[in-house]
């Protein structure tokens, strides 16, 4: 993996995240794309008054230029000293629209499940990650709220094909974590185990990962995998992603609250069309 992107609020950096974007950089020797998104709306709000309020608006116009040009800079400052290439996009018309086309030309985009250009608080993930989520042309990454480093990867398998896609994308994007536990984790409400391929499934992790095993959990996917993931540190999770309706359910208030905030843990989302 070579382009890695991290899509930033123009108006205020996640400096959390950041670190996290810098760590994965790192790791695979990337260069790191800051894409700044700034919502067109408030500007074109201004824009629209009467001419009697330009003098009133120049000073909040200047205010937000100088806010997006300083963050830019901390976003410059924060690679350099971690020794990172990187590049910086920015954008200030449509942030959904424009993240989406841009990631059409990248290989991974990591993202802050806050992320939002609503004044009022949102469930996490925000609507707008939802929407990053369900519409990325390349694998995503839900970055946590605090991060220290990865000692384990935790493969979620269902027997779906979005599920070993996912996992083949995880692996070909990350080849300097093939020394680190994988665990492939099933989890189905029956109990009965759905590795009737764990033989196709060793045999192509094998050529890639060195400590493998499988764990079957029963119940619900959700609440168990979730529940699983409770109180485990430096993990790193993969799960495949399907039509956006199922995403959705996925992501509930319930347990998006778990994996993202009371889990904290790192989650990577592929498509598999």
């Amino acid at each position: 993996m070579k382009k890695v992107m991290i899509a930033i609020d123009a108006q205020k950096v996640n400096m959390k995240v950041l670190d996290f974007a810098c760590y994965i950089a790192r790791l695979t020797h990337s260069r790191l794309t800051g894409v700044f998104l700034d919502d067109a709306q408030i500007l074109e709000t201004m824009i629209k008054e009467p001419i009697y309020r330009e003098a009133k608006f120049a000073p909040a116009v200047k205010k937000m230029a100088r806010s997006i040009d300083e963050n830019i800079h901390l976003f410059k400052e924060a690679c350099a000293n971690r020794e990172i290439n990187c590049s910086v996009y920015f954008e200030n018309n449509n942030p959904l629209v424009e993240i989406i086309k841009q990631t059409r030309f990248a290989e991974l985009l990591i993202v802050d499940p806050e992320m939002s250009f609503k004044q009022k608080k949102e469930e996490i993930p925000s609507g707008f990650i939802k929407e990053v989520l369900a519409k990325s042309e390349c694998p995503v990454v839900l970055a946590p709220f605090d991060f220290h480093t990865i000692d384990e990867i935790i493969l979620a398998y269902d027997g779906s094909a979005a599920s070993v896609y996912a996992i083949k994308q995880f692996t070909y994007l990350f080849p300097e974590l093939s020394a680190r536990t994988i665990t492939v984790l099933e989890v189905n409400e029956a109990g009965d185990s759905l590795f009737n391929e764990k033989g196709k499934i060793t045999e192509l992790l094998e050529l890639h990962y060195q400590n493998i095993k499988f764990q079957l959990l029963q119940g619900k996917a959700a609440d168990e995998l979730f529940g699983h993931l409770l109180g485990k540190k430096n993990v790193f999770v993969v799960m495949g992603a399907f039509e956006r309706a199922k995403l959705a359910r996925l992501f509930s208030h319930s347990t998006a609250e778990l994996i993202i905030k009371a889990i904290n843990v790192p989650v990577f989302v592929a498509h598999h069309k």
